[in-house]
């Protein structure tokens, strides 16, 4: 019976991606559990510790098909080691060789080394979907470079930009994340084999060449020193999903601000049958948007905890770890479903330039403010031309007659120029600065 939104079957599809559901699946962490033992009795067969026939049978075995997932869980009644599952381990061998599982190691190897391999499995997935995004974001760029619309800071219309540019500085942000992604791995897929207490004692001077093989054997990075109360790269992993969080919310939180009904310059994709209200059926209303908000929101809501983390006890510290065991699946599985949501809003988002272009005007040509007080500052000095221009603006924004009527009505603007000049100075297409050219750069940035 599923408690959570994430396993629900309900709600499962609004919070969970099935892809990741599997990387986090109990059966995989139980597979990757296994794999650690049959890749610690291999290392520990070549170095004369175990026999070479002991090594074989714990390798054949290490099948999470052959478990009993439940009796895991079950065992955990009564212990928080790995214990749960070497008891079951034992049971399906066929000969002694089950005797030999998990020699000298001590449980939280075995559970932190299978938490890594699945991040490492949660973190290809991750590049995958978040270069997807990004390459959504180049295509839309391109196409749209050159069509105007308002820039805004602050939600209020500030100057003209392009769409094209808003959408790249949304694909440089992301490609900074896939460079963190990459720039990760060497931290993050490290193995961890160390004993008890992190020294290897039970390894009998045989420690550091186990690790070399082992982690060979599973294409991880042998650490420096054990990591047991060192949860820094986990913490790190989270937070770098957290911040991931952050970029992915705010494009879907600007593209649910530009469909309202008032600006309608984009909106998330729409097909018959998409219901957005029980009671008024007019309702388009932009509900992937809203849940890639609220997903982004569970997953940065988990960098913190992933710091708390770091606060270990001594050489080990079950509180810790613990958390870890929610909050890396729980952020991961988030996140993911919201970059799957994600990259269908942009693969197939609605445009409108014609309603891009009709909102240049909604302050009747104020906002080209800047162009108008640079042109006169250049006659009058900037500090008169500023305090001219914000008068106007200010009493267009009371009288409701074109910003351009009431500059020819004062004498100093009149004096310096026509109806004509301010129409070319107040020309919306021919104040977006370096907009296209900056689209132009974060594309040849891509093909680096």
């Amino acid at each position: 019976m599923a408690s959570s939104s994430i396993d629900s079957r309900v709600f499962g599809v609004l919070f969970a991606s099935e892809e990741m559901k599997k990387i986090f699946s109990d059966e995989n962490r139980v597979q990757k559990w296994l794999d650690t033992e049959a890749a610690l009795a291999r290392a520990q067969a070549k170095l004369g510790i175990i026999t070479e026939h002991q090594a074989k049978q714990i390798t054949k075995f290490a099948k999470a098909q052959l478990l009993d997932i439940d009796a895991i869980g079950e065992n955990y009644k009564s212990s928080i080691t790995i214990v749960p599952l070497l008891k079951e381990f034992k049971k399906v061998f066929d000969d002694d060789s089950g005797e030999f599982v998990h020699w000298g190691a001590t449980s939280q190897d075995i559970m932190d080394n299978g938490m890594v391999l699945q991040i490492r499995e949660a973190h290809t997935l991750l590049a995958k979907l978040l270069t997807k995004t990004y390459n959504e974001c180049l295509k839309i760029a391109q196409k749209y470079k050159n069509t105007v619309m308002a820039g805004r800071t602050h939600v209020i219309h500030a100057l003209p930009i392009t769409f094209g540019f808003k959408v790249a500085m949304w694909a440089q942000e992301i490609k900074r994340s896939l460079e963190r992604l990459e720039e990760i791995k060497s931290r993050l897929f490290v193995g961890q084999l160390s004993g008890a207490v992190g020294t290897m004692a039970s390894q009998e001077g045989k420690g550091f060449a186990m690790q070399e093989l082992m982690f060979a054997d599973l294409g991880l990075n042998v650490p420096v020193i054990s990591w047991h109360p060192s949860r820094d790269h986990i913490a790190e992993f989270v937070s770098l999903e957290a911040i991931i969080a952050g970029t992915i919310g705010r494009i879907a939180r600007e593209i649910l601000s530009l469909q309202r009904t008032e600006i309608c310059e984009v909106e998330e994709p729409f097909f018959m049958g998409k219901v957005g209200s029980s009671t008024m059926p007019h309702k388009r209303n932009p509900q992937v948007c809203e849940s890639v908000i609220a997903l982004t929101r569970i997953v940065r809501a988990q960098a913190p905890l992933a710091v708390e983390v770091m606060g270990c006890e001594n050489e080990r510290d079950w509180g810790c770890e613990a958390v870890e065991w929610d909050i890396v699946p729980h952020a991961s599985v988030c996140l993911a479903a919201a970059l799957e949501k994600q990259n269908d809003i942009l693969e197939n988002l609605i445009v409108y330039p014609e309603n891009m272009k009709r909102n240049l005007d909604a302050l009747k040509g104020a906002m080209l403010s800047e162009a108008v007080m640079l042109h006169l500052g250049e006659k009058l000095g900037r500090l008169s031309a500023h305090e001219i221009v914000y008068e106007v603006c200010m009493k267009a924004f009371t009288d409701g007659k074109p910003v351009i009527d009431d500059l020819l009505e004062r004498d100093e603007v009149a004096k310096y120029f026509t109806r004509a000049d301010l129409e070319k100075i107040m020309n919306p297409e021919l104040y977006v600065g370096e907009s296209a050219a900056f689209v132009d750069r974060v594309l040849a940035d891509s093909k680096k």
